[in-house]
């Protein structure tokens, strides 16, 4: 699929956009990957590891429309992964986060149809499902509007999809470098509150689902992956080996377990054999049939309430899985 293509990944220069970099070059044969972020130091320190004729660096932010549009010229394919993602940075800071993650999104939907893009997949996180801080409502808009944004297209081929999946294990600003670099000189780890459970999904993980994705894409799709979950408590005693823990009390816009799916959202999210996909809640001029993806995989409506939460998922993650994957 990405071969001879042009690929452009927003917010390239973080945790994600460095694995998705890996991962083309070892399977695919690309024609440009265009890394578009604002942050020079982390474009030199990448560039000085991904280095390939293919690559290109594209110093810019989301919202500069008139930079976006001449890095999304010629592009084929589109991975929005540039947010604004600190629950309490974006409390504090309101209006940058609502101009990065849903203006931003804006942009980058019309900067899409303006050159003719064939397919974008947005990032988003399971904060978005019945949001209780700044940073979930706003991706819950962005999501929003890369759904919508298939209504927007005429003509064009250009298609939209959503993935949302839960905390990355690993990825910067995540808990566990959190944590290792607390035990470096700390022996106790802060939970903030003893019942707390999150869903896990490792950095590869991600990656190969957004790749599958574009291939399972027909637009309008929230793609939401079946991973297993894990209490903090037990994700803190892994990583300190079994030393005590303090709890300090739970944090403004936390919550207790997240959820990738809500009640309301059970009648029209299909279940597969290995995600869900929640669809669109308006119709579109273009007649989609949800329930037979474009590689011919066949789903099923879940039941009447169903919803998909952290503290009430089938699938846990061990202390010995988890380390496994932290390797």
């Amino acid at each position: 699929m990405f071969n001879d293509k042009n690929i452009l990944i927003t917010g390239g220069t973080g945790s994600f956009g460095k694995k998705f970099t890996k991962t083309l070059l070892e399977r695919y044969k690309p024609n440009k990957i265009i890394i578009y972020s604002r942050d020079e130091q982390k474009h030199f320190e990448m560039e000085q590891v991904f280095n390939e004729p293919c690559m290109r660096y594209f110093i810019g932010d989301v919202r500069d429309f008139k930079r976006l549009n001449k890095a999304m010229m010629d592009v084929d394919f589109v991975i929005h992964a540039a947010a604004m993602k600190h629950v309490h940075i974006a409390e504090y800071n309101p209006m940058e986060c609502i101009n990065t993650n849903i203006h931003g999104a804006e942009f980058v939907i019309d900067s899409a149809i303006q050159n003719g893009v064939k397919k974008i997949i947005a990032l988003s996180t399971d904060k978005a499902a019945n949001p209780i801080n700044l940073y979930g409502a706003t991706k819950l808009a962005s999501d929003k509007l890369f759904v919508a944004a298939n209504n927007m297209v005429g003509k064009r081929e250009t298609r939209f999809a959503v993935v949302r999946y839960g905390n990355v294990i690993g990825s910067q600003g995540s808990v566990v470098p959190y944590f290792q670099k607390l035990l470096t000189h700390d022996d106790e780890l802060p939970i903030t509150d003893e019942r707390m459970t999150r869903f896990l999904i490792t950095l590869q993980e991600g990656v190969d689902f957004v790749i599958k994705n574009f291939a399972r894409m027909q637009g309008g799709e929230i793609f939401v992956p079946k991973i297993p979950s894990m209490k903090m408590t037990e994700l803190a005693l892994a990583m300190s080996k079994d030393k005590p823990y303090k709890v300090i009390g739970i944090r403004a816009g936390e919550k207790l377990h997240e959820a990738m799916i809500t009640k309301e959202d059970s009648l029209r999210t299909l279940e597969f054999d290995d995600h869900y996909v929640i669809k669109p809640t308006i119709q579109f001029a273009q007649n989609v049939e949800f329930d037979t993806n474009a590689i011919g995989e066949i789903g099923s409506l879940t039941s009447d309430g169903f919803e998909y939460t952290s503290d009430t998922n089938d699938v846990w993650m061990s202390r010995e899985e988890f380390i496994r994957k932290l390797d």
